[in-house]
């Protein structure tokens, strides 16, 4: 409830209608309004999938390149040998070893964001499973983190970018972030219609009924502004 809140959460709290459900541009808007900490807040996209987690032709993972980038500087970890070591350090790779980095990161080692490797490492990369696992950190060629040598300038490229990776959770809720608070509202705008059009692009075949069930966009420590979802969803494949 707002009373649990602070005072500058329930200012901006005010600013929001509970019962509205606003166009993107205006949430868009809204949200940066409602941005009141002293440092730039992480923006979020939250979204309700009408899916049954339990089974699996309902899971709903992919990636977006969102057009503007996150606004966080993204370390990347390659894990690469020979040739494909060459080329991860030529594309700009932060770090890049095989079991030397293994080592590390089981020495306690996580100063990275993203990991890529190539099949040939997944030997080295498999035992690390639970400690890459728990954080999100573990390559798979669904997010386009386990690529072929060649491939690899173009995965790194594409996480400088802004590719981000989504997947549900067990409640069927999909949260990403898709930029900082300082963006300009065109910005917020076009990150988010990016998501949402991936994420409606991701559809199982086993979800029925409605697929988005709510959208929900916030910054750190900020009110939630409900968007209406048959407009998101329309701007979103419209690019609009």
């Amino acid at each position: 409830m707002a009373n649990d809140h602070g005072k500058n959460y329930r200012c901006v709290a005010a600013l929001i209608d509970k019962n509205k459900q606003y166009a993107p541009d205006e949430a868009a808007a809204l949200v940066k309004q409602t941005s009141y900490t002293k440092f730039d807040p992480t923006l979020e996209v939250h979204m309700r999938l009408g899916i049954d987690p339990r089974h699996a032709d309902q899971i709903v993972r992919g990636t977006a390149v969102l057009p503007h980038g996150t606004g966080k500087q993204i370390r990347i970890l390659v894990f690469a040998n020979g040739e494909a070591d060459r080329l991860a350090r030529e594309a700009g790779a932060d770090f890049v070893g095989a079991e030397d980095i293994a080592q590390q990161i089981n020495s306690g080692w996580l100063d990275f964001d993203v990991a890529i490797a190539t099949p040939d490492m997944m030997r080295v990369v498999s035992p690390l499973g639970k400690i890459l696992g728990r954080r999100g950190l573990m390559p798979n060629p669904k997010s386009g983190t386990i690529v072929q040598p060649q491939d690899l300038p173009r995965a790194i490229a594409d996480v400088r970018r802004g590719k981000v990776e989504f997947r549900n959770d067990k409640t069927g809720l999909i949260h990403v972030g898709i930029g900082k608070g300082s963006f300009s509202e065109q910005q917020i705008l076009e990150n988010t219609l990016s998501l949402v059009d991936a994420i409606l692009r991701a559809k199982p075949t086993g979800a029925k009924g409605t697929y988005v069930r709510s959208i929900t966009l916030t910054s750190t420590m900020g009110p939630g502004i409900h968007l209406d979802v048959s407009r998101a969803t329309a701007a979103a494949q419209t690019g609009q």
